[in-house]
């Protein structure tokens, strides 16, 4: 059952052929609350079938219906002169069964200041008054908002590239400006960093939020699916109340945090969701969104995961340490309170606790540990605790020797290493991970025959190719998985106060693991 907040889902359909048009109005089903017709995707010659047959095509969808003609120059799929986009809104009540019509500004002024046909025969208070901007966040982004103001469409749309979390301030205080000024405003960040807008927009004033009918129909950068958005953000249940969790690194996309802290927020009645934060400036992110000193917008963020690449540098930014992270170097967990930001490392606990459970008793086991990062600081801190004989393998020596010293463990290079005789080989680094990562790894079967567990603290994809590698030179594997519910448990905790649900969190990363691969 929906909720019954004013959440407006819009699926947008790009199709080349009016029966294709259909096709997607009808799996669109129970995805959106209405649905976007993006005229401008067709062929020419269907175009002008659909201009012809304007009013069936209307009337055969169920759903509230925007139609759309967009110019490549904002993000369409064709080159249209003036005369070409003039062409549709003359068409005046055969788009009487649409209830929202998308133009841009330029030629919202242009009609709005004529005494044409068109001007005096559309009806403005279905118009939608957008602007799209591929290229970034525009300087005078303010300024276009009054111009748009000015204009006698109901309906504002703003809709910029984000390169940055923070390049989404600008859309949330112009959706606070609009609530203010009672103007109804379609805020959007584009790109994979503006996805806390898509999903936080609507409980912070935006008429609608647009989300594709499945991962391959998107119609614009970062545009994430509406099953997405209704199961697992559940945005419809999203106030201005909800504590905002997310994970801070670069890349996120590959995460499976959203899918295990939504899933532990649904199962105990939090009102909270966990958000991905697509960061490249760590030090602007937390000034300017998180630190309660300094923040320009509050979005009632109340802690966050930390990933690469930012681990180490995080450390920087906070106000109290927990010890483990401190002698570890690296943070992974952050508690934001009006105090200021407490920074923990529940990294290594996990990693121990995983690897006990695997092998049993780690004193004076031998253990080799590839990486010089956070990670492979975690596992390396947590194992010198239990005892056991520890050598660190880096491609980069400096940054090997370094991590090793203070550890006071061995280093060796990590491109000619034989881990023939080690108890246990451990990934830290980034190689495996889905992505640009996917196909590398640290060690080959060669290197690690002769060695006992290969354990990939990499978990998307479930069998790297490390662990692939490893299962040539027959050794026992174990993957990142149980690490990562376990340490997602802990940060949990930290957050809430209560135990975590770990099975239900468990069992959602498998799913979502299964859905990617």
């Amino acid at each position: 059952m929906r909720a019954s907040n004013s959440v407006r889902i819009c699926v947008p359909v790009c199709e080349r052929t009016v029966a294709a048009f259909g096709r997607a109005g009808a799996r669109v089903g129970e995805a959106g609350d209405l649905i976007e017709l993006r005229l401008d995707c067709l062929d020419g010659s269907e175009l002008k079938r659909a201009m012809q047959g304007m009013e069936a095509l209307l009337n055969s969808f169920t759903l509230p219906k925007i139609v759309t003609l967009r110019p490549s120059e904002q993000g369409g799929h064709r080159d249209l002169d003036d005369q070409a986009r003039d062409q549709l809104w003359r068409m005046g009540a055969q788009l009487a069964g649409a209830e929202f019509m998308d133009l841009e500004l330029d030629i919202v002024e242009r009609l709005s200041s004529s005494e044409s046909s068109i001007s005096r025969s559309l009806d403005w208070g279905k118009v939608i008054c957008s602007h799209h901007d591929f290229a970034g966040v525009p300087s005078d982004i303010d300024e276009i908002y009054e111009r748009m103001a000015l204009s006698p469409a109901r309906i504002l749309k703003i809709a910029v590239q984000a390169g940055d979390v923070t390049d989404c301030i600008p859309v949330f205080r112009l959706l606070e400006r609009a609530r203010s000024e009672r103007r109804e405003l379609i805020g959007i960040a584009m790109g994979s960093a503006g996805i806390i807008t898509r999903v936080l927009g609507p409980s912070r004033g935006s008429f609608l939020t647009y989300g594709s009918s499945d991962s391959e129909s998107s119609t614009a950068p970062g545009q994430i699916t509406a099953g997405e958005l209704r199961n697992l953000y559940r945005i419809h249940k999203i106030d201005r109340h909800t504590q905002i969790l997310g994970l801070v690194g670069s890349p996120v996309a590959h995460s499976l945090s959203p899918q295990m802290h939504n899933a532990a927020f649904e199962c105990t009645d939090l009102n909270a969701v966990y958000l991905p934060f697509e960061v490249q400036d760590i030090a602007s992110f937390m000034e300017r969104l998180i630190h309660p000193r300094t923040r320009e917008i509050d979005l009632n963020i109340r802690g966050l995961s930390v990933t690469t690449p930012h681990k180490a540098t995080v450390l920087s930014y906070v106000d109290s340490v927990d010890p483990a992270a401190e002698k570890i170097g690296a943070v992974n967990t952050i508690v934001v309170s009006e105090e200021g930001l407490h920074g923990y490392n529940t990294d290594a606990g996990a990693f121990i606790k995983t690897l006990v459970q695997k092998v049993g008793e780690l004193k004076n086991a031998r253990c080799a540990v590839a990486g010089a990062g956070g990670a492979a600081s975690a596992a390396v801190w947590g194992l010198t605790q239990k005892g056991a004989d520890v050598t660190v393998f880096a491609r980069d020596t400096e940054k090997g020797s370094l991590l090793a010293e203070r550890f006071g463990v061995a280093s060796q290079q990590l491109n000619t290493a034989c881990f023939a005789g080690f108890d246990v080989v451990i990934n830290g680094t980034v190689l495996g991970t889905s992505g640009r990562y996917e196909a590398q790894t640290p060690a080959t079967a060669e290197q690690l025959r002769g060695a006992r567990l290969a354990y990939d603290l990499v978990y998307n994809p479930g069998l790297t190719r490390f662990l692939s590698e490893a299962h040539k030179a027959g050794c026992e594997t174990l993957g990142g998985l149980p690490m990562l519910v376990a340490q997602a448990g802990e940060q949990f905790k930290l957050w809430t106060g209560a135990e975590a649900p770990e099975p239900v969190m468990r069992e959602a990363a498998v799913r979502a693991l299964r859905q990617k691969g």
